[in-house]
């Protein structure tokens, strides 16, 4: 099975979580792939994600499954080169637009990428295994932003992208990323990956909500993505608790499903000291 994800230093703890949680539910080799940079932007400088990270990443994977593999990508220079000059001081950094740049990268031409803060919590085999001859890409809906954003009238069509299995392949063939890259880079957006997938793709396939799941724990959730949601009492209020976030998970949210990641993410960090 092939992963990808993408980020700076600051991604690590949900890196690890989201790779043990993987591990726990998939026997198959795992594939992974992180797309990094350095990058200084108004007078700020993001690191890549570092050398020990993925050394344990790949212990952790290893373990399970000794042909599992790890690998760091740096695409600073592929970045540089094509900016998204529009979109880069949103509230999100700009490495979440680095998935954009996958199809000019040798990578297998069906991997499945997932956000950091994503945990996978019962077999993804289907959702992986799933016929994508015919498609750029296979998602599911947006929680909110399918009631807001319609690429057609009356339908509810707008992806989150957080969990996303691509083909390659055709993404190459339609230049899907490319016209994103470009489309990021010549409009502003508040999402600006997100946006510019969901106004350009053509070929995608729409899944349950079990395969991205962004409200609450469901008894067939299999990828749970812990977005920012609304609550309602006493007032209305945003929550945005991260997997990392371990008292947040316990205090706000009231979950221990994945308690057992904690142990074994002190386990491996530890081991690592």
């Amino acid at each position: 099975m092939n992963i990808l994800y993408c980020g700076d230093i600051h991604i690590a703890q949900g890196l690890v979580l989201s790779v043990i949680s993987l591990k726990n539910h998939v026997k198959e080799p795992l594939h992974i792939y992180v797309l990094t940079m350095s990058l200084t932007l108004n007078d700020q400088s993001y690191q890549p994600i570092d050398k020990q990270t993925i050394s344990v990443i790949q212990t952790i994977v290893q373990e399970k499954n000794p042909k599992s593999t790890v690998e760091a990508i740096d695409i600073s220079e592929l970045f540089l080169n094509e900016m998204p000059h529009m979109n880069m001081s949103t509230r999100f950094t700009p490495y979440c637009m680095l998935r954009l740049y996958a199809d000019k990268l040798d990578l297998p031409d069906k991997i499945l990428y997932l956000d950091t803060d994503v945990l996978c919590r019962r077999s993804p085999l289907e959702f992986y295994n799933q016929d994508m001859e015919h498609y750029e890409l296979a998602g599911v809906l947006d929680h909110y932003g399918k009631w807001f954003f319609h690429e057609k009238p009356f339908r509810f069509d707008y992806m989150n992208s957080g969990v996303l299995l691509l083909n390659l392949e055709m993404i190459r063939k339609t230049r899907l990323f490319e016209r994103c890259r470009e489309y990021c880079s010549t409009h502003q957006m508040f999402m600006p990956d997100q946006s510019a997938i969901n106004k350009l793709v053509t070929y995608k396939k729409l899944f349950p909500r079990k395969y991205n799941e962004q409200r609450k724990l469901q008894c067939d959730t299999v990828f749970q993505h812990f977005t920012t949601s609304f609550r309602a009492f006493p007032i209305v209020h945003t929550v945005s608790i991260k997997p990392w976030n371990r008292q947040g998970m316990h205090d706000v949210l009231h979950l221990h499903e994945y308690d057992n990641l904690y142990t074994e993410y002190d386990r491996f960090i530890m081991n690592r000291i």
